[in-house]
């Protein structure tokens, strides 16, 4: 039997061959019997080792039942832009596919939450107040806000308070953006038909704004329909897609330009209602960082406002067509529910980190 594990002048593992070597060879050769019995005695306590070893996998098969997740509560301070938050049944998050996340109001339940999140704007109008006394050790805390930094103050009053952003931001820590294309599921419904040139609804007019000065110099050179309160044309909330889906173009003019600021004027007023946007904001990579390149027309691409009208009024409807050649294959979603990007925090909270402050958020938020 040992001879056949070397016949073939290379050593073969046979039933012998696993457990015979040259070291166990030498260590029952030329000892006494107490030597021998320490050497079996060794041997035979590994063994026991690889027994309980095999058993603890036994135990420890797939099949067993997982530990319960823990769920991580989120406290909203004060709810965006109102007194009255909305309710918060405990599947709130699993209906935006976030499980094991539970959004609540109560401030309560501050000492116990996983993270407190507080809205930019109620700091700033002063409508509350940090509970920097009353704040757990280690608790993070986030800081909400989709606005843009030139409508955004007292933040040098926040120094080293916060741990997290929650904002339009791509470098954020909680990322949430305004929209985002996804794939489209089906066909494409068809683009509406078209009888009108051009749209832009504005609620704030100022000619201080870079907006209102382009719209200015547009204006002679191309036709444009101005609703909002700012004319005193207002349109209801279900009336503005129809309406500007009658339009060939929408004017997604930002009222300010700051980076990643891509608001609902490029993404519902324009892309969701089948107009081709006309962006002034942040500069074009910016947008191609959302969508196709041949999604929009971009303003910086043109030397002047009146370059710009020729473009849009020269364009045929084969040229106007490939503008939209990404409605094939993706589809608009919005994200304009304060419960889903509140739920975001739970969906990131993993991976975000725990020792980190702002202690500068001033600074980061007008990079």
């Amino acid at each position: 039997m040992l001879v056949s594990i070397w016949s073939s002048g290379k050593p073969r593992l046979g039933r012998w061959g696993r457990w015979w070597n040259p070291r166990r060879q030498r260590l029952f050769a030329g000892h006494g019997p107490a030597r021998r019995l320490r050497a079996l005695g060794s041997l035979a306590g590994t063994a026991l080792l690889a027994a309980l070893w095999l058993l603890w996998l036994l135990w420890s098969t797939p099949g067993e039942a997982p530990a319960p997740q823990h769920t991580l509560t989120i406290l909203i301070w004060h709810w965006p832009f109102t007194n009255r938050p909305p309710e918060l049944p405990s599947n709130t998050c699993t209906s935006y596919g976030v499980a094991h996340c539970r959004l609540s109001t109560n401030r309560s339940l501050l000492a116990t939450a996983d993270a407190v999140v507080f809205h930019h704007r109620e700091l700033q109008t002063r409508r509350v107040r940090l509970p920097l006394a009353e704040r757990p050790r280690g608790q993070p805390w986030v800081w909400a806000s989709m606005e843009s930094p030139s409508h955004t103050h007292g933040l040098s009053r926040l120094r080293g308070v916060f741990n997290w952003v929650l904002s339009y931001r791509r470098d954020s820590d909680i990322f949430v953006p305004y929209g985002r294309l996804e794939p489209r599921e089906g066909p494409a419904p068809p683009l509406p038909a078209k009888d009108r040139v051009a749209a832009w609804v504005v609620s704030n007019f100022h000619e201080r704004q870079r907006r209102v000065q382009l719209y200015r110099q547009l204006a002679p050179h191309l036709r444009v329909d101005v609703f909002g309160r700012a004319t005193r044309r207002p349109l209801c909330t279900n009336c503005l897609l129809p309406t500007v889906a009658r339009y060939l173009f929408y004017l997604s003019f930002e009222n300010s330009q700051h980076r990643d600021y891509i608001t609902e004027k490029f993404w519902r007023n324009a892309l969701a209602a089948g107009a081709l946007p006309v962006v002034l904001g942040p500069p074009r990579a910016s947008y191609e960082a959302f969508v196709p390149p041949d999604a929009f027309v971009h303003v910086d691409d043109f030397g002047s406002a009146r370059d710009l009208a020729a473009f849009l009024a020269s364009m045929n409807e084969s040229c106007y067509r490939r503008f939209f050649a990404w409605r094939d294959r993706l589809r608009v979603r919005l994200f304009s529910d304060w419960r889903e990007r509140f739920c975001a925090i739970c969906a990131r909270y993993p991976h975000l980190p725990r020792d980190q402050v702002y202690q500068d958020l001033k600074g980061w938020f007008q990079a």
